[in-house]
């Protein structure tokens, strides 16, 4: 069975969403449980370790169990047991002598899973479908939409819930296009969003105009996550610029209502929600075809809600987006989530476009379903080298110097 779609779109604060979301929900969730601790260590593993410092994870995990003092130790070494790449140690103590521990998992998009317990979230669990096979065959037997569908099992409310995102979104763009400076974290990267939207030419080809709208606007919201702003994970921070970007622009350009806008969300989080479920939106555990690879299938998804096109056809359009990001590595320099990330968001976002309009003309021609392409992305990310999982230590991370 699949979760509320509300998993999928969470607001948060940058730069990502498996290593500070995740890991601050782990301290808090901890903290309460353990009320008389004077004292915490956290232990960071894998990914969480190599590229913590970058993410800033030691902050977010300070932050929320402050005035507590805190020791964060980036483990060099990380033991057999531990199963998933994410994954942190917290111990609480009490004058000295340790009174609890847990291991945590941070799974991606900002979930968690605690180790021996339960697998989170199972009464939440909304949809009975376990794929988009499944889903297509329940809406055509009935003649449904894939609207009426998430309402279906959603309720009425989850409209109201879905503008409120889009509130979110919106502010991203806009702050992100009103902001310069240089971005933290010592690569001395230059905010772009603004430079990019000002200097749009409207004296030239549409289509370069198009280009350049959309990718200042997925500038705009990577920016923020980078600067540690508020945004939306759809699905991760790392990702957070692709979907609003696209859908930023189509409503201007076809001058659509933020409720054609909450369906359309609607519709993505069902393609984001059922990749999170069947394979991972962790770059740690799939490297980056997880996160940009699933936010742009997502967006041409909810292009194909806004062109209104038939269900066969928003799966294509979705299934093309990912396929075409197979083996995206996941590499970022110094752990930041600023190059390639921010770059990617931009160019994901233009894939989404032309994924739907391929999608417009080929879609009776197509072989591949949705469904498969994210059993492939699972078994491509499983069997990446660690190197290209968000470690930062293959790819550009590797080659990269600050000198140069």
């Amino acid at each position: 069975m699949m979760k509320s779609i509300r998993d999928i779109y969470k607001v948060g604060k940058g730069p990502s969403s498996s290593h500070t979301m995740g890991p601050a929900k782990a301290a808090s969730d901890f903290r309460k449980e353990t009320p008389e601790a004077d004292a915490y260590r956290v232990t960071l593993y894998g990914s969480l370790s190599k590229t913590g410092r970058g993410h800033g994870t030691d902050r977010a995990v300070m932050e929320t169990l402050a005035p507590i003092p805190t020791e964060v130790i980036f483990a060099q070494e990380t033991p057999e047991d531990i199963q998933h790449p994410n994954t942190l140690d917290l111990v609480a103590l009490k004058d000295g002598r340790e009174i609890a521990r847990q291991r945590v998992r941070s799974i991606g998009g900002g979930d968690i899973m605690v180790e021996g317990r339960s697998a989170p979230g199972q009464s939440e669990e909304t949809y009975l479908e376990n794929s988009f096979a499944e889903i297509k065959q329940f809406c055509e037997f009935r003649y449904i939409s894939l609207i009426d569908y998430v309402e279906l099992n959603e309720g009425r409310d989850i409209w109201d819930y879905l503008l409120g995102i889009w509130e979110v979104m919106k502010r991203s763009v806009q702050e992100g296009l009103s902001t310069t400076g240089e971005l933290p974290g010592g690569l001395h990267i230059d905010r772009k969003a603004k430079s990019i939207y000002d200097h749009i030419l409207v004296n030239k080809h549409p289509e370069v105009v198009e280009c350049q709208l959309v990718c200042s606007y997925a500038y705009a919201v990577s920016e923020q996550n980078a600067d540690n702003g508020t945004i939306v994970t759809a699905p991760t921070c790392g990702s957070c610029g692709v979907l609003p970007a696209v859908l930023y622009y189509i409503k201007d350009k076809r001058n659509l209502s933020d409720m054609d806008i909450a369906h359309a969300l609607g519709v993505a989080g069902i393609f984001g929600e059922l990749a999170k479920r069947n394979a991972s939106v962790s770059g740690a555990e799939c490297g980056c075809q997880a996160e940009i690879g699933v936010a742009c299938a997502m967006a041409a998804a909810a292009l194909g809600q806004v062109f209104g096109y038939s269900i066969k056809k928003i799966e294509y359009a979705a299934e093309v987006a990912l396929e075409h990001h197979l083996g995206l590595t996941c590499d970022p320099i110094c752990g930041l989530v600023q190059i390639p990330c921010i770059e990617r968001n931009a160019v994901a976002a233009m894939r989404a476009l032309n994924s739907a309009n391929l999608a417009y003309f080929l879609a009776d021609t197509r072989r591949i379903s949705y469904d498969m392409v994210v059993k492939t992305m699972y078994e491509t990310g499983v069997n990446m080298n660690r190197g290209y999982r968000e470690t930062s230590e293959g790819g550009l991370a590797r080659l990269y110097s600050r000198r140069g």
